[in-house]
């Protein structure tokens, strides 16, 4: 039996494997790796390497994953201050051509989008021209209990809208055509039209209407675009050089091709091209892991925000799935800070662990699940067993 699609577009992956409890596993991409090295590192960016050991370690537990999940290709990078880096491009970026994976590639990054949407967000609050606890109703008309549904309840995820990522004719308007460009208006109207899951504030639920509303209110706030905010706001004062919001489908080069099964026949096809549109403010951004390495640390530590929002931010709350709480567009697993991300054709992880002042960045180019499992998960686990066995990222739940 196969998931319905709508059960994984643009969620976050670690929350989706988590909460949201796929059903069955699907079918892993084939011909993933013929002809290339089973290794392929270009390093980059250079530093010191974690030891002979401890690098065939990770060599290894990241092999077994690609090859057991069927990933084409997975990039890995690793900074432990004091400690080494460990930096990686393994298995291939096209399955037709056999294009080894590059450190180098620009890859979209899904509901990492969230972290620059809600820093976006939080720079209004620090110039004072929004409150966290103001009403949605005072910025966007039409929003199904907007008076009491805070801008809090929103970057949080406790708002209790239907995500339209949930909406079963979105999706076969999605994957009919997703070359096709939707509209934030259009995209909110499929959730819209179901009841709200809960009163706001009851409880976690991660829901893509939270954060196009969000990107909505940057825009009536601020008078500009929101993919023009983010950009002067939040990316130039990161120096993030290699990170943007695309209008449609363009994607830089160069880039790796993406797998994905979230298809209305569930047959795999190359989702390299689809435009992102329908993702807007909650996952349509293109990053570098050179750009993921800096962002992870502005984000945990709040370089961009004053300290106060900044405390805002990292109180997180239950998300009902132990060892992952949840803030202002930012979770918490294991001890890491930072989000993840899921887009048809890519899966990204992005964090931050403050206790070791360590970076971790892994970018694949699929999103197919293995056994229920996020292929991104499984990979950020294994690295960080190794690494940080006090602090691993998703730890399962032993059986009871």
């Amino acid at each position: 039996m196969r998931r319905t699609p709508a059960r994984r577009l643009f969620a976050a992956a670690l929350l989706v494997a988590s909460v949201l409890a796929p059903t069955a596993a699907t079918a892993a991409v084939a011909d993933h790796g013929v002809g290339v090295s089973r290794q392929h590192q270009d390093a980059y960016p250079p530093g010191g390497g974690l030891g002979r050991e401890l690098t065939a370690r990770l060599d290894k537990a990241i092999e077994n994953v690609r090859e057991q999940a069927g990933i084409p290709g997975v990039v890995v990078g690793l900074w432990m201050p004091g400690k080494g880096t460990y930096v990686r491009a393994t298995g291939v970026a096209n399955t037709a051509t056999h294009q080894p994976m590059s450190t180098r590639f620009f890859t979209r990054i899904g509901s990492e989008t969230k972290t620059f949407t809600v820093t976006a967000l939080l720079k209004l609050v620090d110039d004072h021209r929004i409150r966290l606890d103001d009403p949605i109703s005072a910025y966007i008309h039409g929003v199904p209990n907007g008076r009491r549904i805070t801008l809090r309840h929103l970057a949080e995820m406790r708002s209790g809208l239907f995500s339209y990522t949930d909406d079963a004719g979105f999706q076969h308007d999605l994957l009919s055509d997703p070359y096709r460009r939707f509209t934030p208006h259009q995209v909110l109207a499929y959730g819209f039209k179901h009841r709200n899951t809960f009163a706001p504030g009851a409880r976690f639920q991660y829901s893509n209407s939270n954060l196009v509303l969000l990107g909505l209110v940057i825009e009536k706030v601020s008078g500009r675009r929101v993919e023009d905010f983010i950009r002067e706001r939040v990316l130039r004062p990161a120096h993030l050089d290699h990170t943007l919001f695309p209008k449609g489908p363009e994607f830089p080069k160069p880039h790796a091709h993406g797998y994905t099964n979230q298809t209305l026949s569930g047959d795999i096809e190359d989702s390299t091209n689809w435009n992102p549109s329908w993702a807007w403010s909650a996952g349509a951004m293109i990053s570098n892991l050179q750009d993921l390495r800096r962002w992870a640390k502005v984000v945990a530590t709040g370089t961009l925000l004053t300290p106060e929002t900044q405390r805002q931010r990292l109180k997180t709350l239950p998300t009902g799935y132990p060892g992952t709480s949840y803030g202002l567009g930012i979770f918490k697993s294991g001890g890491w800070i930072g989000h993840n991300g899921s887009i048809p054709g890519y899966e990204s992880v992005t964090v931050y662990l403050p206790s070791r002042k360590a970076t971790l960045v892994v970018l694949l180019n699929t999103d197919i699940t293995y056994q229920g499992h996020e292929p991104s998960s499984l990979v950020a686990r294994a690295i960080t067993q190794i690494v940080t066995p006090g602090n691993v990222y998703d730890r399962p739940v032993p059986p009871r």
